[in-house]
């Protein structure tokens, strides 16, 4: 009988996305357990990134003797605050081990199939065309030490992105898939002035989601942030952080009275600066971060080459002398048509990868 191994390390795939953007700086793997060409376990990783997904398959299996375990990633080697992976696949009698990506953590890389096969586990990296960029953000994390950084704006058909006259640009299909690009990071970074504009909250509303709202980060370098915003109300269920570099103490204890976290840094000028605060923002667990700002912050990202993957949703409608623009829209013209990935209700989604 021939065995479609593709298909069950897809069917990992589908477990992996649902965690994705959910287990902090360890990647979310998905694992299937498949003994007598029946899919006996599967898994993904835990929220917060432990326990891993191989261990959530197999711990409470009594009987998997002989079976094949397919996985997203390659099985983890080391000890850290578990132990490895690979021991509990031996210990388990897994027969066979498939992956479809190799670990870039050098405490694991190339290091499962050896330890396996000396285990008299057979062990092969399958891969798929399919997901091939699946872990992409989790290899920027791990040779750059910084988030996977996504951004997000909404413009109109005449590349417009303030509606003048209303809230929204886009319709309601569009904003709802903004929802769930949220869901899939763990933290957004907006500006002060986006939000005092907006008087945003930045959070998940699709029903089922809502408990996977990101963490907020703030750039307010002149502690220019209102005292009365909607996002207030939740500054007790998700960690909201101000970025500034105005010690003003009798602002700063205001603002840590209402629930924010300050972080300062000396200037945000250029690259160097940019790449400064990713890093402080990774070294505080953060893996994945959606730019939700103005097109003046945007531009500035853009320039300095600090987005992986941008999202442009563009609206069907005019808005002519309803809308307007803080900054210049010429980028997000060159936007060429083959992007286009899904249209929704009317509204177009453009995507680029940097």
């Amino acid at each position: 009988m021939t065995i479609n191994h593709k298909h069950y390390l897809e069917l990992a795939f589908h477990l992996a996305e649902k965690n994705l953007g959910q287990t902090k700086l360890n990647p979310s793997v998905g694992t299937v357990i498949v003994k007598n060409g029946a899919v006996i376990s599967s898994a993904v990783t835990s929220f917060k990134g432990r326990p891993h997904s191989e261990f959530n398959a197999l711990h409470n299996l009594k009987n998997c003797s002989g079976a094949s375990l397919y996985t997203t990633l390659e099985p983890c080697t080391h000890y850290g605050k578990t132990p490895p992976c690979t021991n509990i696949i031996a210990k388990k009698k897994i027969k066979n081990v498939f992956y479809a990506f190799e670990d870039p953590d050098i405490r694991t890389f190339r290091k499962a199939k050896k330890i396996l096969i000396k285990q008299g586990i057979t062990t092969k990296l399958i891969r798929t065309r399919r997901y091939k960029n699946f872990y992409k953000s989790y290899f920027i994390n791990k040779k750059l030490t910084i988030p996977f950084v996504t951004a997000k704006i909404a413009i109109s058909k005449d590349y417009l992105t303030i509606n003048k006259k209303e809230k929204w640009i886009t319709n309601k299909t569009s904003r709802n898939k903004v929802h769930l690009l949220r869901s899939k990071h763990d933290c957004i970074l907006s500006t002060a002035k986006s939000i005092n504009y907006d008087n945003s909250v930045l959070n998940c509303r699709i029903y089922g989601l809502n408990n996977k709202s990101p963490d907020l980060f703030i750039v307010d370098l002149k502690l220019k942030l209102k005292k009365k915003l909607l996002l207030n109300k939740y500054l007790k269920i998700r960690k909201t952080f101000l970025i500034t570099s105005k010690n003003n103490a009798s602002k700063i204890s205001a603002f840590k009275k209402l629930g924010y976290k300050i972080i300062f840094i000396n200037k945000l000028n250029d690259k160097n600066d940019l790449n400064f605060l990713y890093k402080k923002i990774y070294k505080l667990g953060y893996s994945r971060m959606l730019i939700e700002c103005g097109l003046t912050f945007l531009n500035n990202l853009i320039e300095n080459k600090m987005i992986d993957d941008l999202y442009i949703f563009r609206s069907n409608k005019k808005l002519g002398k309803n809308g307007k623009n803080n900054n210049t829209s010429s980028y997000l013209k060159k936007i060429h048509p083959k992007l286009l990935t899904i249209n929704l209700n009317g509204d177009s989604l453009f995507r680029k990868e940097f």
